[in-house]
């Protein structure tokens, strides 16, 4: 693993998706250390000094592709204190400090793999799927992908492009309220209403016992979702939950 670097990043670009939920997009002054799909980053508000201590921060999933280590991208929620400093301070051609790359949330698996992933949640699996390989004969990927509102699944468009791309990745999406798109005719994911659940891609697995599963999502989410997979005798070591916060 890379060694944690600390760099300085203009804000490039803030994107308001509604609801409180924003995307960042930040260039650092220097290419960022090499990270793997999955890892996260520390971002800090006020200004770093060397000599001193880091200031206070909080870890973000990197969204964007390893391959890309001119721009870094985050998507946050407003939740608590300093994602609120963060909605109130950090402006386009503001300057932010990261420090990266932390965590093993690295999908290493050479069979099947199960992603659940609750709202921003998904940006913890965006470049991993970005880089899963066409072939036709590969492991198989299902990823369940939900949110409050069918316009807060921020990363949609990414995941259909990769669904259309994978023929091994099976996508179901979930919306909690509000109405449900209706489905077109080579839309490479289905819909369903509610919350992300074990239950509803259960039959979508082929092999689930010789699967590796992973969850990326709000607290109470991934503590229900490992309890189901338990209750469903999933080995403890094919369970991988993103539990940084």
């Amino acid at each position: 693993m890379a060694a944690a670097q600390k760099l300085v990043c203009v804000v490039e670009r803030i994107v308001d998706h509604g609801e409180r939920v924003y995307t960042l997009a930040l260039r650092p002054e220097r290419p960022v250390p090499r990270f793997r799909a999955g890892q996260f980053l520390h971002l800090a508000l006020d200004p770093y000094d060397p000599t001193g201590f880091w200031p206070e921060s909080r870890a973000f999933s990197i969204a964007s592709s390893p391959e890309d280590r001119a721009s870094v991208r985050i998507t946050y929620a407003v939740h608590g204190r300093f994602t609120e400093r963060m909605e109130a301070e950090i402006a386009e051609g503001g300057r932010v400090w990261i420090k990266m790359p932390y965590g093993d949330f690295v999908i290493e698996s050479s069979g099947d793999v199960v992603l659940f992933a609750g709202g921003t949640g998904i940006s913890a699996f965006t470049a991993f799927l970005e880089a899963l390989s066409p072939a036709v004969n590969g492991p198989a990927c299902v990823l369940g992908y939900g949110a409050r509102t069918a316009p807060l699944l921020i990363y949609k468009e990414v995941v259909d492009r990769c669904a259309a791309r994978v023929p091994a990745l099976d996508v179901t999406l979930f919306v909690e309220t509000g109405p449900i798109p209706s489905s077109r005719i080579g839309d490479p994911a289905r819909w369903l209403p509610g919350r992300v659940s074990v239950a509803a891609l259960w039959t979508q697995l082929r092999r689930p016992a010789e699967s590796d599963f992973y969850i990326s999502g709000p607290p109470p989410m991934l503590e229900a979702i490992a309890a189901d997979l338990r209750a469903r005798r999933i080995a403890p070591e094919a369970i991988h939950i993103d539990a940084w916060e």
